[in-house]
């Protein structure tokens, strides 16, 4: 058969033979990312990852057609437990391909991960089983990050871009310690509050396969181009489905590449803005209420690489200014100055 016909037919290009049952399934979803994906995929892989091996998970890629796909020699060289889903003919929301990609999965967890772009550091597949083995109801979620130092939207007006981009990521000799990914990166937006108030979404989200089932997927209603705050509904009915017991990694992290994406890709400002607003109106009318971060008692599971601790002191400044304390002197220095022996 003709490789391109076949990739335009949205069969399975590369499916997974295994006849094991992996702990968790990552369901990726991609549009006109090539590059970015690639990325993003090579750091899902068992040579990447830390403290696993192939048979431990497997990765579902359902990418959504367009001019800029990735390419089929590419899709062949991908390892067995990698299968690989074209939808010729999707919908403006990755809400469908989500659900359609959750479908296939054959794990015990499934992780979505909502944007192809957002790469992860190596512990995120280890720690992800850790945090289901902790308790049959666990929703295991992943800190989200910006690769530069200011918010992508921000940062696109001073010239940010892919070229810089790709500096920064030679600039930590990527892939070769993956957690230097938080060295060149900022809190995403949906993440600004830290690790110890309420987030508004993960795009590294695992949930088991039954309370997926009870929760129905993704909510397809929510049918905006880009999904609007379909992955912000997800987490909130996730982490408060009765029973949930919420497991925040906070050494570990997804770091979202430039890629002029619905919300970071640089458009003006008020087009951003009527399209953040068009979004929490749908949210109002679907759910009745205006939007609210979900507030839960985590347990926060993992090792702390050195490079994510300034991350962790923002986050216990920010806890403490939410509360009304007055950090000491010594914490009012800049992290390098801070004794932590």
């Amino acid at each position: 058969m003709n490789r391109s016909k076949e990739l335009r037919s949205g069969s399975d290009v590369k499916s997974n033979p295994m006849g094991t049952r992996p702990a968790v399934s990552f369901v990726l979803i991609v549009y006109s990312m090539p590059e970015q994906a690639k990325k993003t995929i090579a750091s899902l892989l068992a040579d990447y990852q830390i403290g696993i091996c192939q048979l431990d998970y497997e990765l579902i890629i359902v990418e959504n057609f367009s001019a800029n796909t990735l390419p089929p020699d590419y899709i062949n060289s991908l390892p067995e437990n990698v299968s690989y889903y074209l939808r010729e003919n999707p919908e403006s929301s990755p809400g469908p391909a989500i659900n359609f990609g959750a479908g296939l999965a054959t794990g015990d967890n499934i992780c979505i991960m909502i944007d192809g772009a957002r790469m992860l550091t190596p512990g995120v597949v280890k720690n992800i089983i850790r945090g289901h083995r902790i308790t049959q109801g666990a929703v295991v979620t992943v800190p989200g990050y910006h690769l530069g130092f200011e918010l992508q939207q921000d940062a696109v007006g001073s010239g940010y871009g892919v070229e810089e981009e790709v500096q920064l990521l030679d600039s930590i000799d990527w892939p070769r310690n993956g957690y230097r990914l938080f060295d060149i990166s900022c809190f995403s937006g949906s993440c600004i509050p830290g690790f110890f108030l309420p987030n508004s979404e993960s795009n590294c989200i695992s949930i088991p396969r039954d309370i997926w089932e009870r929760l129905g997927g993704c909510d397809i209603r929510f049918d905006m181009r880009g999904g609007g705050l379909i992955n912000l509904d997800l987490y909130k009915r996730a982490c408060e489905f009765p029973g949930v017991q919420h497991v925040i990694l906070p050494g570990e992290g997804t770091f979202h590449q430039f890629h002029g994406g619905v919300t970071t890709g640089g458009e003006q400002s008020d087009i951003r803005e009527a399209y953040i607003e068009a979004s929490k109106a749908q949210y109002r009318q679907l759910r009745g209420q205006e939007h609210a971060n979900p507030s839960t008692t985590p347990i926060y599971l993992g090792e702390f690489p050195e490079q994510v601790q300034k991350f962790i002191y923002d986050s216990s400044r920010k806890n403490m200014a939410f509360r009304g304390e007055t950090p000491r002197a010594t914490m009012e220095s800049s992290f390098s100055d801070v004794n932590v022996s």
